[in-house]
Parts: C-alpha cells; structure tokens; sequence
C-alpha cells in the first residue's frame, strides 16, 4: 500500500479538528489507494467520504467525514504532487533551459513536462510523455484546464521542432480532450523560419477549429539566450517581422471575433513593443487567459494603476494623503521601460513622488532578452552603482524565486541593499501594488 506522509495541517480545517497531525500518514479515501494528487483531488470532491489515517504510534484511524462538497480536508503534504514530477524528454529547437549558462542552480535545469502541474499552477506541457490511460484518467476526472504546447499542428514540423519521433500526434490529443469537455490553453513559441508564416495560419486555424473548449492560445517570440554554442541556428524577431506577425494575428482576431464572438489567439506584449505598435486596450484581453504567459501583461498593469490612481485622487478630494516618499527609483528590464517611464511621470503630476526608472540590459543572459522578470543581481549592481537611487528602489516581484528575495543568479536581496547602499521593496507585479508602495494606506 502506497502510505503518503502528512507534512502539516491547515489552521481550522477539518482534518485539525478530527485530530490528524503532522507525521501522519494518509492510506486511502473512500477505499482507494492516493498514488498522486489527480487522485487526492478526485476522491475528496464528494460530500461524503471515508478517509483511512496511519497514526504516528502505528494505530489506524478510518473516519467518515460529512463535508462541503469540493471542501479540502487541510492535509499538506511535502511534495505537492504527492508523487515524483514528470521531466520532459524532448530536446526542442527553442528549449530556454538548453540556452542557460553552467552554474546556476539545479532547480533551474529541470524541465517539468506533468500535467498535474499544468491543473495546479497553469504549466505548460507537451503531452509526448502523456500515455492513453492518462489522459483517459484526466477526462474521468474532470481536470481542467489543461494548458499545452502545441507549437505547430504539422507533424512532420512537431516533430522537428520537439526533436522526438513521437510529437506529432498532438491534434489528436488535444481533440480527445475538447470532445470530453476538457477546457484547453494552448501556447506557440514562434520561431522565425520554423513555425511562422503559412504554419502558424495552419496551427491557428486547426486549433480554433476546436473552440469552445480550445479556450484560447497565445502566440509568443523564442527566447534566445547568447549560450546558444551547438544548438539549433534560430535568430530573434527584428521590427519588420514583429509587424508581420501582428498583423497577421490581427486578421485571424477579427475573423474569429464574427464568428465566435473571441479571439482565441493573443500576442505576447513582445511583439507590440518589438512592432513599435501601442499595446491593446484592456478589454481586447477578454478573460487574460494567458496573462502569466506575458499575454496582456501590460494592458492590465496599466488599467490596475489607472484605477488606483483615480481612487488615490479622488480620496485626497476630501482627506490628506499619506506619501511614503518623496523620491524612489524602479529598475525594470529593457522591454517595458517606457510604459514604466510612462507611469512614472504621471506618479511624479499626481502625487508629487519624483521616480527614476533605469532601463536594465541584460548582459547575463543577452540583449536579446529583456523581458524584466530574467534581470539577475548582477546585471542590477552593474547598472544601478553609482545612480542616485532614492529612498526606495523598487523591484518587481517577478524578479524573485517565489517566496523569497533571491535572484535567477543566487543574488539575494540583502547583497543588493549592501552594493547598492539603498533599501529595496519587492513590489507585485501590479499597479495596485505600486501605488500601495508609495501611499500609507
């Protein structure tokens, strides 16, 4: 029997009040042995269920619990999946963590490829390492959404791209889903003479085919790293390719607006900046169903500090408001910096906040890449030393290993603070967030 080691217990839940603790193990629900957390997640979602606990003195609890339905017990356990990850087994032509320097942490080098993770934190996955009986296991289990790569729907190109003789079916995955109700994100790394062009019409039109469950796919330039010795010969977008690609992906948008009444398919904010065209207003995002993929990143932190700001104005109508500072500074990466500069001036008109925004190249990894949340520690000491910095520098969340205040190269905030002799705020990728680091709420 598969005995799964209980972590912690949640404050309040249920599994505290009938007197699991830590150390515990957890044998089945409703008779079922729990091999990972699909399984934990399925047998748990019912109103009444029988749960079968191993107490640390060997004694063996079987407890009937009457409960909300979908209502977790509060069990944690040290490792979320409860089984081992799935690693991804393709050597893909774009592969960003094959473009990485020697060095970094391990952490950085594994290449998840599980949908357990895509249901539980929005990664994408290939389906290569997805056999029949699992994704049979996904639709009797109602696990949606699930969020894929596609890349392109031409097989024989599929396989190429993803060098793995097995990659070309993924049409053929992807619609057992859509035809059992299985709601479907999918994402298309493009690469210049590869995918682009008449293929990336053939994926768009073979994946829209599928809505409404195909619910949306986001389009977004390769990454190229200068740690590319040996690797597959790809260049990056320039400006006259980024303004093809829009306004390709603008025409697929407008047909699919008549017809389905969405546009299913979304740029990165990259290729709008890339173009030189004005990013899209807010509501042409929808839902932001690919926003953490860099899919209306943009729009959406500047609708939430247009609507915080407003609200900081028309509160100071009637009250004195509170300014933490009178002069910060932001660094952000090379590709946002006039949209933060933007915002920047209008702080300073509004709130009488002086803010200096360093534009940040990327000298670890490459000019190539500029996108803020890959600066590291080193790339901000080179370029802020010296620069007058304020009382604050403020640093984007997404910067950070989440939860902590170390960098992509193990530089931590407190190295930062001491190089720089300023203090930092690790601020959330909001606008919300940046008012709230500026006004005493």
């Amino acid at each position: 029997m598969h005995k799964i080691r209980i972590s912690a217990i949640q404050s309040g839940s249920i599994a505290e009040e009938l007197g699991i603790e830590a150390g515990d193990l957890l044998l089945s629900i409703n008779g079922c042995e729990i091999k990972d957390i699909f399984d934990y997640r399925y047998h748990i979602a019912d109103s009444e269920i029988s749960v079968e606990i191993e107490k640390k003195n060997g004694d063996v609890w079987q407890l009937e619990i009457e409960k909300d339905e979908a209502e977790d017990l509060g069990l944690e356990f040290e490792n979320s999946l409860i089984d081992e990850e799935k690693s991804c087994r393709n050597k893909c032509i774009f592969c960003f963590i094959d473009q990485l320097p020697k060095g970094m942490r391990d952490t950085l080098y594994f290449k998840d490829d599980d949908a357990r993770l895509s249901f539980l934190f929005g990664n994408y996955i290939t389906m290569t390492n997805l056999s029949d009986s699992e994704i049979d296991r996904i639709i009797r289990y109602r696990m949606s959404p699930v969020n894929i790569s596609v890349h392109t729907t031409n097989p024989e190109l599929r396989k190429k791209m993803l060098n793995n003789r097995f990659a070309g079916d993924v049409l053929e995955k992807i619609r057992r889903f859509t035809s059992n109700g299985i709601t479907v994100n999918t994402q298309i790394v493009l690469c210049p003479d590869v995918n682009d062009g008449k293929e990336l019409d053939r994926t768009i039109e073979d994946l829209t085919n599928l809505h409404p469950y195909l619910h949306s796919i986001s389009v977004v330039p390769v990454g190229l790293t200068k740690f590319r010795e040996g690797l597959y010969q790809l260049r990056p977008f320039d400006k006259e390719m980024a303004q093809n690609v829009v306004e390709q992906v603008e025409s697929w948008q407008n047909k699919l607006l008549g017809k389905f009444n969405s546009r299913i398919v979304y740029l990165a904010d990259e290729f709008y900046i890339l173009a030189g065209r004005s990013i899209p207003p807010y509501h042409d995002y929808e839902d932001f169903p690919q926003i953490e993929n860099g899919v209306g990143m943009v729009a959406s932190f500047i609708q939430e500090f247009d609507d915080a700001i407003k609200e900081i104005t028309y509160q100071s109508a009637d009250s004195h408001i509170d300014i933490k500072f009178k002069k910060v500074s932001i660094a952000t990466g090379m590709l946002v910096y006039n949209h933060i500069r933007d915002i920047a001036e209008r702080i300073e008109k509004e709130l009488g906040v002086k803010v200096l925004v360093y534009p940040v190249e990327n000298t670890f990894f490459g000019k190539n890449i500029t996108v803020t949340g890959l600066l590291t520690g080193y790339d901000l000491m080179r370029e802020l030393k010296g620069k007058d910095l304020g009382e604050r520098l403020l640093l984007s969340r997404n910067m950070f290993r989440a939860g902590t205040g170390v960098m992509l190269d193990d530089v931590t905030c407190d190295e930062l603070e001491d190089k720089l002799g300023v203090k930092i705020q690790i601020v959330d990728n909001c606008g919300q967030a940046l008012i709230d680091a500026l006004v005493q709420s």
